[in-house]
C-alpha cells in the first residue's frame, strides 16, 4: 500500500461488485398467521445461517415516516456544530458525537485506528422514571438529552415515533426468529419486555479521496440482536460475504435492510451469523443513515439457546445479560467511550 496514491485507495475500495441481498416478504407473518410465520421461518433460518444480511418488504414502516425521519436527520445535522454540541454524548451513551470522534478499537475485522468520518446523534430508550435502575442512576438508564423545541421543532417527536414503530416491528418478528431457531414461537417474548432500542441518526460527509484506512465507519458487526436500516440516499454500505469478499448490496425499493448482531450470534452459539459490514464515505453529497438496533431488555439473563447446543457442541460463551455484554462492548470498543469510568454500575467522567 505504500506506493498507492490517496485516490487509488478510495477507488480500490469502491470497485467491488454489487450483489443482491435475499429479499423476504414479512407482510403475511406480521398479521400473526401461524402458518405464514412457520413458512417464513424456513427462509429466515437459511439467511442467518449463511450470509446474515437480508432485505424485508411489506414491513409496515410507511414511506412517509421514513421520509419524515430522513428530513429530520438533515435538519439536525444542518445545525451549527456548537448547537449540536449542546447535547454531547454522555455516560449513558446518548447524545451527539461529531465526526472523527471514534473508531472501534476491538474490531476483529480491521486493524485500523484512523477515526471514522461519521457524525451521529445517538437516541436510545428512556425508561420509566420509577424504574429502580433509573432512580439509582445506573449506566445506560439515564435520560435522553434533546435540543429544545425552539431550536428544532418536532424533531424529538418524529425520532420517537420512528424508533417506536421499528421497535414494534422487531417485536412482531420475534416468533419468526424463534421458529427459525427451532424454539417455541413465544420464546423470546419475556426477554423483550421493557426492551432497549438504540438509534443512530448519522451523517457521512463526502470524501472522494480516502487516506489509507479511512472509512465512514470501519468494518464491524453490530452489537445487539437485530438492526433495521432503510436504504440511504447515497451509496456507502458494503457487506462481507461468506467468501471473504466485500460487495455493494443491491437494494430494492421500499425495503428495509435487516441484519443480526453479536449478542444474538453469541446467544445462538454461532449458529446465526452477525455479518461484518462497513460504510465508505460518499463521493459528492452528504449521506444520511438511520440504523435502529432492537435489543432485549437489559435485565434479561441469556443463556445459550437450548436448540443451539448438545454434547458435541457445548456453549461457547458464558451466560450474560444484555447489559453486561453491552457495557463491556461499549466501554471497551470505542475510543470516545473511554473518557467514562464505571464505578458501582454508574458511569462517571474520568
Amino acid at each position: 500500500m505504500d506506493n498507492i496514491t490517496e485516490k487509488d485507495i478510495g477507488s480500490s475500495l469502491r470497485k467491488v461488485e454489487k450483489r443482491s441481498l435475499p429479499t423476504l416478504d414479512v407482510g403475511p407473518a406480521l398479521t400473526g398467521d401461524a402458518q405464514a410465520i412457520k413458512d417464513l421461518s424456513k427462509e429466515w433460518r437459511e439467511v442467518w445461517q449463511t450470509l446474515g444480511f437480508m432485505c424485508i418488504i411489506n414491513h409496515g414502516i410507511s414511506d412517509e415516516l421514513i421520509s419524515d425521519m430522513e428530513e429530520a436527520a438533515k435538519q439536525f445535522h444542518d445545525l451549527p456544530h456548537e448547537v449540536k454540541m449542546k447535547i454531547p454524548i454522555n455516560s449513558h451513551m446518548k447524545g451527539y458525537t461529531p465526526a472523527h470522534a471514534s473508531v472501534a478499537t476491538k474490531s476483529k475485522f480491521h486493524k485500523n485506528r484512523k477515526l471514522d468520518t461519521v457524525e451521529c446523534l445517538i437516541v436510545a430508550t428512556d425508561f420509566a422514571q420509577d424504574n429502580p435502575n433509573v432512580v439509582s442512576e445506573k449506566q445506560f438508564y439515564g435520560e435522553m438529552p434533546w435540543l429544545s423545541e425552539g431550536i428544532l421543532p418536532g424533531f424529538r417527536s418524529v425520532c420517537e415515533k420512528y424508533m417506536n414503530e421499528v421497535t414494534e416491528l422487531g417485536k412482531k418478528l420475534l416468533p419468526v426468529w424463534a421458529l427459525s431457531l427451532d424454539l417455541k414461537h413465544d420464546y423470546f417474548d419475556p426477554f423483550f419486555e421493557d426492551n432497549y432500542t438504540y438509534f443512530r441518526v448519522a451523517k457521512y460527509p463526502p470524501k472522494p479521496k480516502l487516506e489509507e484506512g479511512e472509512m465512514g465507519v470501519n468494518a464491524h458487526a453490530d452489537t445487539g440482536f437485530m438492526t433495521f436500516l432503510p436504504p440511504a440516499n447515497e451509496e456507502g454500505l458494503q457487506v462481507l460475504d461468506t467468501d471473504g469478499k466485500w460487495f455493494w448490496p443491491d437494494l430494492p425499493k421500499n425495503a428495509l435492510i435487516l441484519n443480526a448482531g453479536q449478542f444474538l450470534e453469541r446467544w445462538a452459539n454461532d449458529r446465526f451469523r452477525a455479518t461484518p459490514h462497513r460504510v465508505l464515505p460518499p463521493i459528492s453529497s452528504d449521506r444520511y443513515s438511520l440504523a435502529c438496533f432492537v435489543n432485549p431488555s437489559f435485565d434479561a439473563k441469556c443463556e445459550c439457546l437450548p436448540t443451539c447446543t448438545d454434547s458435541s457442541n457445548p456453549p461457547k460463551y458464558e451466560a450474560q445479560s444484555y447489559l453486561e455484554f453491552f457495557s463491556w462492548y461499549m466501554t471497551n470498543a470505542f475510543t470516545h467511550y473511554g473518557k467514562f469510568e464505571v464505578v458501582d454500575g454508574k458511569a462517571i467522567d474520568k
